[in-house]
């Protein structure tokens, strides 16, 4: 607004308020040890020692710390020949304290030999031009609203820094010039400096964040997603959303009760309120509480009744390769019977037998004859023995305790149960042991069947949990890895789920399968796979420290260049839903009898 006063009869404008009178704080009261800036308090700390090392991001527990605080970085390059002149004193200076030290028969003092050693390759890189050296000051000013709470303030900061090996002194009697510093006026009152090199600096410039990275500029923002849970070293949310990624899988690595079934049942809960159906394979009924309650379907494997044909074709599939898929699948699925790929011989006849059972059927290429019953498995080893060839009589005879003997009850009859739903948990619970691998391939291939389907396009989520069960097994690993490469084609995310460190890094397919997560969840980790898992991950030592220590449910978030660090959080309805802990599992079940 501007002003007018009369002088005379003429009008003369008052000259406009400054941007400084408008912003600036009403009061500044300088004491020796803090400032009082309008009604807070304010006191500045300067960085005096350094660490002999640093890595990348050594100031992010003084960028992170919970509280007010303004960091100023300054930084002045120093022209060559005064560098050069400068470097040359000081290993003169070194130099000559050795040799001092040597002719007075003193021992070596390894400080000065190591600062000599690294004045001489500062000197050569210098001379190279592969490096410069710059005059760097770094001030810290602390805010707080009482001059108590400073104090207090101003020590938590000093801690944060000692962490890193910083030492950092008050600005006594200098408590202005460290504010004004730390202003964004590029004006450093105090002169504090030391040299760095550019290697040096470049690592202490603040390029990490313990959060997530925000849209950039002109991207839409985010609009879908799941709530994965807090960050404990900002306190942010950490929200995800996988489907934006370059491919929808995850991969979900922790040891025994660290909380990887609660986190991945939260996302499944999470996912089902946007509309995103749900299979899942569940070796140990973890899932079948959230099933009852948003009424989802449960198939139990190995109950009496229960049957599945690993022949049937899948409905309403007219492609004209389905019969040809078909085979292949069982070719599979009989490596996995005998745990290991038959040999060649056996093979051939396996590929004429699997031919001709399902001709025998009626059953052709002809899309139009995949409506007739399909056969069942010990037609296919009945067509193996009347095969002249002894390889087929051999596989017959391997064959047998899946079509006669102790393992038949799964394979005997046509299927049982045809799923479907928002939500499917393929229960392996009552199935033997034996018979775990061979359950989970199955439940896999009758979701692969709906995902594959033609004409889908809503968003499906395939979750396996305790994947080391089909990891073990060669070509377990390969159907799933398969599977990996092929969801996002089809709208499709996976999720794997496993506590066997071993099994999935120690082979090719089972790392080809955390490749083919653009999605890694790391959870606690057991101290013999540390070193297997942060070597696959790429992880530093703190993220390292971080898993061995982390509580349940707290654990690393990556997906390419992003990684940060979060706690699973839920609604008591949720928790409910999601825990698996025997005593409050036995208290629900007490208040649902009364």
């Amino acid at each position: 607004m501007i002003r007018r006063r009369r002088s005379g009869s003429a009008a003369v404008e008052a000259p406009p308020a400054s941007l400084a009178s408008a912003v600036a704080p009403a009061t500044v009261e300088v004491t020796p040890r803090w400032l009082r800036v309008g009604d807070g308090y304010a006191a500045t700390l300067v960085v005096t020692g350094y660490p002999a090392e640093v890595g990348p991001a050594w100031l992010e527990p003084l960028l992170s710390w919970p509280g007010r605080l303004d960091l100023a970085l300054h930084i002045e390059p120093l022209p060559a020949p005064i560098a050069a002149s400068r470097l040359r004193k000081q290993r003169a200076r070194l130099e000559s304290s050795r040799r001092a030290d040597s002719e007075r028969g003193k021992l070596a003092d390894p400080y000065v030999d190591a600062a000599a050693h690294d004045a001489g390759d500062l000197a050569e890189r210098l001379a190279r031009g592969a490096a410069k050296l710059f005059r760097v000051g770094l001030y810290l000013t602390v805010h707080a609203r009482t001059e108590a709470e400073l104090l207090e303030a101003c020590a938590q900061v000093r801690a944060a820094a000692a962490s890193t090996l910083l030492e950092v002194q008050p600005a006594t009697w200098r408590q202005l010039p460290g504010w004004t510093t730390t202003l964004p006026l590029a004006s450093d009152g105090l002169r504090m400096l030391r040299t760095m090199d550019t290697q040096a600096l470049a690592s202490s410039f603040p390029l990490a964040s313990p959060d997530l990275p925000a849209p950039l500029p002109g991207d839409p923002p985010t609009t879908r997603g799941v709530l994965y849970g807090i960050n404990p070293a900002s306190a942010g949310i950490v929200w995800w959303d996988r489907w934006t990624q370059e491919n929808h899988n995850s991969i979900v690595l922790a040891r025994s009760g660290a909380g990887k079934s609660y986190f991945v049942k939260l996302e499944i809960l999470r996912s089902l309120y946007q509309g995103v159906q749900v299979a899942v394979v569940d070796p140990e009924d973890e899932y079948l509480r959230l099933a009852d309650a948003v009424g989802g379907s449960v198939v139990r494997l190995g109950l009496p009744g229960v049957k599945i044909n690993p022949l049937d074709l899948p409905a309403g599939d007219r492609r004209p390769d389905v019969l040809t898929r078909r085979g292949l699948f069982l070719h599979t699925l009989i490596s996995i019977l005998l745990g290991h790929q038959p040999p060649p011989a056996e093979r051939a006849a396996l590929d004429r037998a699997i031919l001709a059972v399902y001709r025998a059927a009626g059953i052709t290429a002809d899309p139009a004859t995949h409506h007739r019953p399909a056969p069942l498995l010990r037609d296919l080893a009945e067509m193996l023995r009347a095969d002249d060839d002894p390889a087929a009589a051999t596989l017959a005879a391997r064959l047998a305790p899946w079509v006669q003997g102790s393992f038949a009850d799964l394979f005997d009859g046509p299927t049982t149960q045809t799923p479907v739903g928002h939500l499917v948990v393929w229960s392996l619970r009552h199935l033997p042991d034996e018979l775990r691998t061979v359950g989970t391939l199955l439940a896999l291939d009758s979701i692969w069947r709906t995902v594959d389907a033609p004409g889908h396009l809503q968003r499906r989520l395939v979750v396996v949990d305790e994947a080391w069960l089909l990891m073990r097994d060669g070509e377990g690993a390969r159907f799933l890895f398969r599977m990996s490469k092929a969801a996002r084609k089809r709208n499709a995310g996976l999720t794997v789920v496993t506590q066997d460190a071993a099994d999935v890094l120690g082979t090719d397919l089972g790392q080809a399968v955390v490749s083919n997560a653009s999605t890694q969840v790391l959870l606690r980790q057991a101290p013999q796979a540390i070193d297997a898992v942060g070597e696959a991950f790429g992880l530093t030592g703190g993220e390292r420290r971080l898993l061995l220590s982390a509580r349940r449910g707290q654990g690393l978030l990556i997906s390419g260049v992003s990684r940060t660090s979060f706690e699973s959080i839920s609604s008591e309805a949720e928790h409910e839903l999601c825990t698996t802990n025997p005593a409050e599992l036995a208290d629900l079940d007490e208040e649902d009898d009364l």
